[in-house]
């Protein structure tokens, strides 16, 4: 590499370390539940070497609501330990991976083109991508996912030329289904791509270096596969697919009586004929669905547009790329199909992006998912790359010099607007959808429980007990013990879940918050959701409900109310 390449190099993964790290502990505004799930399942391991519900060193992490691949969990723990159940223990893994990532697309790129230039190009575009920035940001498993994939591929390509690499991409591809769900997918289908494509000088490979790879690959592969099956990992699968989808039944049943009534009209003819059952069943409900997916990953709508629209994916009506790179995606598809000559290469390119969407396709609502469509983002990258590059270079050169400067000039307008709305108009934006309140809202019981006999935290909003375990920092043995949670009548609420004085669930319908006061004591604390409450208790404390004090009201960072703490009189 020439000095001069370094240096870019260099800067381009400094800036990516300061968009990735300045303010992280503040910006997304809260760690959400998810998160909070990853912190408390590291804290456990840290703690007792089991995950929170109570499995030791499991490959496969049982979630109150799901099972979770292992790796990324495994790499919080010493960040945990260092910082605690913090932003910063549990996203800084997350960060790391993503800036890693961009050095490994470099690698990559200038393996498969031998161009320093498109490499430069491809790192600084994954540097400054909203879509890499997003998920660098949080504690997503998907940059440390990237990052494995990369740097698989680089060294899978390196061992073309050096043989006793082969053990290296092996391993490293191997390790992606323990880092995300959909890898259980693409990476066996990538691999098989691989060995076809260029099995001539895989087979012409010494015979120890085969078997290297080979063992190192069933070392790390079989355990996964057999976790998957066997100890949980398809339940999330089961859950999510659209083959599973509940509405499916109901869709089906309507579809074939609209069908009927159009014929017959409203009183006759409501049976459904044998064309209508052609027509309407699971198989054309399941196909509907995964070519709607499957499309409108590459609408314009989704890339460029409106992005993901879950805004802990993506910030507010910004696309998963700037508006100006839909020029040079467009360019770079045509000219590197067109152009480059390497067919092999231009195979491995056009199967990535498009085996790289089915994993989220097959899902429900994956046709916008930001997460299960990350897969395409380093393909779609480098085209751009390529695209800004070849088509500069196929400009004459009177002209070629105004046109790079009006796209960087665009570029740079982009950027600014989007790191605009990224750091002032998204934490508010998205204040509800990263859980904001309930930190301190679990801090400030935590204060004052000690006073109290009794702790009653409301499911009116989002399950409370992650956030409770996480924010509280709930000793991981004592949780174990009450894990599954049993489950006790009280007055008022009916029968709720606690372990020790702390209980999760909500006031009956015919109590609600403004009958609470005459169910609860002063020995005992109510967290509300602010929205059980309707009144803003902050601007008028005065409507306070009767027979309650409010000991404390939480905040958004908006100003608007999240929670409320009272207790009885």
């Amino acid at each position: 590499m020439k000095a001069r390449a370094k240096i870019f190099l260099l800067a381009i993964l400094l800036v990516a370390s300061f968009l990735r790290l300045w303010r992280i502990s503040e910006v997304p505004v809260s760690l959400f539940g998810d998160e909070l799930d990853v912190g408390y399942h590291a804290y456990s391991i840290l703690k007792t070497g089991k995950d929170y519900s109570g499995n030791a060193w499991p490959l496969h992490f049982q979630s109150l609501a799901e099972w979770r691949t292992p790796l990324y969990l495994y790499s919080v723990v010493p960040t945990v330990a260092i910082f605690g159940i913090s932003p910063l223990g549990v996203r800084l893994p997350a960060a790391f991976f993503g800036i890693v990532g961009i050095w490994a697309l470099y690698l990559l790129v200038k393996e498969l083109t031998k161009k320093e230039s498109v490499a430069l190009v491809a790192a600084a575009v994954l540097a400054f991508s909203p879509w890499h920035i997003q998920y660098s940001r949080a504690a997503f498993e998907v940059t440390m996912l990237l990052a494995f994939l990369l740097f698989g591929l680089y060294f899978f390509f390196k061992s073309l030329e050096k043989p006793s690499f082969l053990w290296t991409p092996v391993a490293f591809l191997a390790f992606t289904p323990w880092i995300y769900s959909t890898a259980k997918l693409f990476t066996p289908l990538l691999l098989l791509f691989l060995f076809l494509v260029w099995r001539k000088e895989v087979l012409r490979f010494p015979r120890k270096d085969l078997i290297k790879a080979a063992v190192a690959g069933l070392l790390i592969g079989v355990p996964i596969v057999y976790s998957t099956l066997f100890g949980g990992g398809v339940q999330r699968a089961g859950y999510l697919s659209v083959f599973t989808d509940p509405t499916r039944e109901t869709e089906i049943g309507v579809a074939r009586q609209r069908d009927a009534r159009m014929r017959g009209g409203l009183g006759e003819g409501l049976q459904p004929t044998s064309l209508d059952k052609l027509t309407h069943n699971k198989f054309s409900f399941w196909t509907q669905n995964i070519v709607e997916n499957y499309f409108q990953a590459f609408s314009t709508d989704f890339l460029f547009v409106k992005g993901d629209l879950n805004l802990r994916h993506s910030i507010n009506n910004v696309g998963q790329f700037y508006w100006i790179e839909a020029l040079a995606l467009l360019l770079g598809t045509v000219l590197f199909f067109v152009k480059f000559k390497d067919r092999r290469v231009k195979f491995f390119i056009a199967f990535w992006i498009i085996i790289g969407v089915v994993p989220s396709a097959i899902t429900r609502d994956g046709g916008r998912h930001a997460t299960r469509l990350i897969l395409i983002l380093p393909p779609l990258v480098f085209l751009v790359s390529y695209g800004l590059l070849e088509g500069i270079r196929g400009i004459a050169k009177k002209w070629r010099y105004i046109f790079a400067i009006a796209y960087i000039g665009v570029w740079i307008l982009e950027l600014g607007f989007y790191q605009h709305y990224f750091w002032v108009h998204n934490p508010w934006d998205s204040e509800r959808w990263w859980h904001s309140g309930f930190k301190e809202a679990i801090q400030s019981i935590k204060e004052i429980d000690k006073n109290y006999e009794r702790v009653i935290i409301s499911m009116a909003g989002e399950p409370a007990w992650i956030f409770f375990a996480g924010w509280y920092e709930y000793p991981p043995d004592r949780w174990h013990e009450g894990f599954p949670f049993e489950k006790q009548v009280l007055e008022g609420f009916g029968e709720i879940s606690f372990i020790d004085k702390f209980y999760f669930g909500t006031p009956q319908k015919d109590v609600a918050v403004y009958g609470l006061g005459e169910v609860i004591d002063d020995k005992t604390l109510y967290l509300a959701n602010a929205k059980e409450v309707g009144a803003n208790l902050i601007m008028e404390p005065g409507r306070t409900p009767a027979g309650l004090t409010l000991i404390k009201a939480i905040s958004y960072p908006s100003g608007e109310p999240a929670f409320y703490l009272f207790s009885g009189k």
